[in-house]
């Protein structure tokens, strides 16, 4: 039996997928990996030939609409699926979803899933006029007829699955069922003790979307009459139209704002040395950055936006914020700054959380039995 998975973004592989490659092959799967650049990415492409995955190279731009590039995109991998007849094809992000369902239809696979791992760029924005609301009329239109040609479709929360239902994206007789985000290994991400002094971290894409200006907003404020505590962010510049400018981060750096830690292989010390998680995005699948921290110990702070609400219970493990919210997130910090009894409580709940909803072998589990495979 062979599995075809299909991603946009290689270095997302190993960390997002691996645990859910491994399950397929103990369940006796050829695993096939199709992803732009992994031929260039040569401890990648050996770390997945030593399982004994198979991968190949595929022309796909993560970002922006060419229809050439795309229709380019999608005959490779008409081609390859042609080729290695797969008996499963399953794509995650928006375009392996699209042309890779899309691919394995015409290909006659007869098994056909997708995973939505998120809404992106496009689906924050509702004015259809404007330049973002053209490409989510256009990347809708595109959902709708490839989800048409799936089996099953995962979503990471709820509110994803609703507004697929609502739009019409998702046809009636089209299933789909919610999974709790890609899960995290509880065995890799163990608790660590606590720091001495509060210190707040920030892992994500440099997006405006991820709530990164508000997070440098907040820490201003807080360095006022707070000039000790500490801001950490991790990340880099995307080449999403939006990202956040370089002269931006140069600044809240050299004002002392942010301590920019760059792009980490292992966020797991980043973590360590935090008190309070923060993740002030507009719209998430499911954050994996949160449930690293909270598998680790660390109290949250998000926004009650889908995807994000999912994983704090509200005074429990954290706090949900309105998004966009300096001043709810300002006041959040207060919290943990003035309570710091709060932290100890609620980074043992946030653990808890984890094990009983987010172990990755408990979700992946169930990703295969909804999936047929036993």
């Amino acid at each position: 039996m062979i599995f075809l998975l299909i991603a946009s973004y290689p270095d997302s592989l190993v960390k997002f997928r691996g645990p859910l490659i491994d399950a397929l092959i103990q369940k006796g799967f050829q695993v096939h990996i199709a992803a732009p650049d992994i031929a260039d990415n040569a401890c990648l492409k050996d770390e997945l030939k030593c399982k004994g995955i198979i991968v190949h190279d595929i022309p796909l731009h993560r970002t922006g609409i060419n229809p050439v590039a795309d229709a380019k995109t999608f005959f490779h991998l008409l081609k390859l699926i042609r080729k290695i007849k797969p008996d499963y094809v399953m794509g995650y992000t928006i375009k392996p979803v699209i042309y890779g369902s899309l691919a394995a239809w015409f290909g006659r696979v007869p098994n056909r899933f997708a995973l939505i791992t998120g809404l992106g760029y496009a689906f924050q924005e509702q004015d259809k006029a404007s330049k973002r609301g053209f490409i989510r009329q256009f990347a809708q239109r595109l959902y709708t007829l490839a989800l048409g040609t799936t089996h099953k479709v995962f979503f990471q929360n709820p509110d994803d699955q609703a507004l697929f239902r609502q739009l019409n994206i998702l046809k009636p007789f089209t299933p789909s069922f919610v999974v709790n985000g890609s899960g995290v290994n509880i065995s890799e991400y163990e608790v660590v003790p606590l720091p001495e002094h509060v210190h707040f971290l920030l892992i994500a894409r440099l997006l405006g979307d991820k709530g990164v200006r508000e997070y440098a907003q907040a820490a201003k404020q807080i360095k006022i009459n707070h000039p000790e505590v500490g801001f950490d962010l991790v990340g880099w510049i995307d080449e999403n139209p939006d990202a956040i400018k370089q002269h931006e981060l140069d600044t809240w750096v050299q004002e002392g704002t942010i301590n920019y830690l760059g792009k980490l292989a292992d966020v797991r010390p980043a973590i360590s040395n935090c008190s309070v998680y923060v993740l002030p995005s507009y719209r998430e699948g499911t954050p994996r950055t949160v449930l690293e921290a909270m598998a680790m110990g660390r109290p949250i702070i998000t926004t009650d936006a889908p995807g994000c609400r999912e994983t704090v219970i509200h005074e429990d493990n954290g706090y949900l914020i309105p998004i966009k919210s300096v001043d709810d997130l300002v006041t959040a910090m207060e919290h943990f700054i003035n309570n710091p009894e709060l932290t100890s409580r609620m980074s043992i709940r946030s653990r808890k959380i984890a094990e009983e909803k987010y172990d990755v072998n408990k979700v992946n589990a169930i990703m295969l039995r909804e999936m047929g495979i036993t």
